[in-house]
Parts: structure tokens; sequence; C-alpha cells
């Protein structure tokens, strides 16, 4: 009786459901029960917690923050800069008007006015991007040109941590010393001026190319946040997420100078 009972109730719940949510969920349904055949991983009865590995720890410095605007920031093959919404926009799209750059990235401008605008928007909401002009000749390119940009974003100037992220390059200069470089200078301001004890790096788990480049950075990976962040074609990813701490700073410096040697020889 009581079986009955609930079935019914559950029919006409249903009857008031948009066809359209009942198929998503039958969707889902079907995309878990596949997962759940190929994943033989028994539920977790028992967890232990994970030990402090820093017991020893002392009272983190204030980060300084924002960087003043007319930072500059001058490696061996790259100069950055942060952005000029007046005068560094129209560049920008210029070099990054290319689909394969946008193809990990939650939206893609439209033209320069666009780009501007969602700029603007982000900065209001804490997004420091910076323009990456080249020092030297590469791939037909003199020095000066506008070859990317990079951005600080998820600042916590309490918690003297940043990110690093929203880096997109022109194609042409991908594998090449540009992204190495950049990074060796944000990092570098990161840890050394501005005094954050964490940087931290995340790409789509689709990114297959990005996880191998902040990997080469000497970033640790801290794990893969399931179902974080939505991608532009509306489906939502998983998110790989790295990091370097100021303990591991020297040894990541030490890293990315050896790594532009070579590539310098």
């Amino acid at each position: 009786m009581v079986e009955r009972v609930a079935e019914h109730v559950v029919e006409r719940v249903l009857e008031h459901v948009p066809e359209r949510v009942l198929e998503r969920v039958e969707q889902n349904v079907a995309v878990t029960g596949a997962d759940a055949h190929s994943h033989d991983t028994p539920p977790v009865t028992d967890f232990t917690p994970v030990a402090d590995a820093r017991r020893q720890d002392i009272v983190w410095p204030a980060m300084a923050w924002p960087p003043p605007p007319d930072t500059v920031l001058r490696g061996r093959a790259v100069e950055v800069t942060p952005v000029d919404l007046e005068s560094d926009v129209e560049a920008l799209f210029e070099a990054l008007d290319d689909d394969r750059v946008w193809v990990h990235l939650p939206w893609r401008p439209r033209d320069p006015a666009s780009y501007a605008e969602f700029l603007e928007r982000r900065m209001a909401a804490g997004l420091f991007p910076w323009v990456v002009r080249l020092r030297i000749s590469h791939a037909g390119l003199v020095p000066g040109t506008v070859v990317g940009t990079s951005s600080y974003l998820e600042v916590a100037v309490g918690d003297a941590r940043l990110e690093i992220g929203f880096t997109a390059y022109r194609p042409d200069v991908w594998a090449s010393a540009v992204n190495p470089d950049t990074k060796l200078l944000l990092l570098g301001y990161a840890f050394d001026e501005l005094d954050a004890g964490r940087v931290q790096l995340k790409t789509d788990v689709r990114n297959t190319r990005s996880q191998r480049a902040i990997a080469r950075l000497g970033a640790r990976y801290e794990g893969t946040l399931g179902r974080y962040q939505r991608r532009a074609d509306g489906t939502v990813r998983d998110t790989v997420l790295f990091s370097v701490l100021a303990d591991d700073w020297p040894g990541v410096r030490q890293g990315l100078l050896t790594r532009l040697a070579g590539l310098e020889g």
C-alpha cells in the first residue's frame, strides 16, 4: 500500500517537471551509470586525516597590493606591463584574434570594443591583467610586438595568495621562451615584491597543452576540482589545480632560468 502511494506521488510530481529537465536528468543518469561501470572504486568508509606538514609555521608578512600602474617587468624574451585599456586593447585583440587561442577560455571577444568592456568588468572585480611584448625577434615578429596577456586574479591579500591565469598568446609564440619567461617574471614579482606565500594556476582538464605547460614551470599538481567552471558551450569543466609556494620558489626560479638558457642556446 505504501509503495503504491509513493509511486502515485512521484507520478504527480513528474507531471509538473518540464520535459527538458527530465531529459537532462536522464542524460546525467546514463553518464553516471556508464562511469559507475568504468570506475571500480569502492566507497570511502574510513578516511585518514591529512597531517599538518608545517607544524612550526611562521607569521607571514602582509602582501602588498596592487602593483603600481607604471610597473615594468623585463625578462630575457619579453617585457610585461599592466594593461592600459586606452592604449593596449587593440594590439591585444589583434594578437589574439585566432579561434585556436580561445578554445579553452570561457569567452571570445568579437572586436576590440567588446574585449575592452570585458577587461573593464573583470578589472573592476579584481582581475589585474598584464600585456606581454617581445624583447627579441621571433618568428618574423620584431621587438615590441604585443604577443599575449596573463593576469593576476583570485587575489586574497589577507591570505597572501593569488592566481596567475587567463593567459593567452598568439599561436606563433607557443612552445617558445615567451611563456616561461612571462611566468618567471610574474612569479618573481608575486613572491619577491608582493610577498605572496602562494601562487596557484588552474586549467581545463581538456586543455592538455596547458597542463603540460604549467607542469613544466615547476608547479606542483594539487588535484582536480570536479564540475568547477562553466565553459563557453554551457558544459561545466573539471579544473586541474597547480600551485607554487614561497618555499618552492627558489627551486622553481632556478629551473625556469635553466630552461630559458637552454631555449636561447
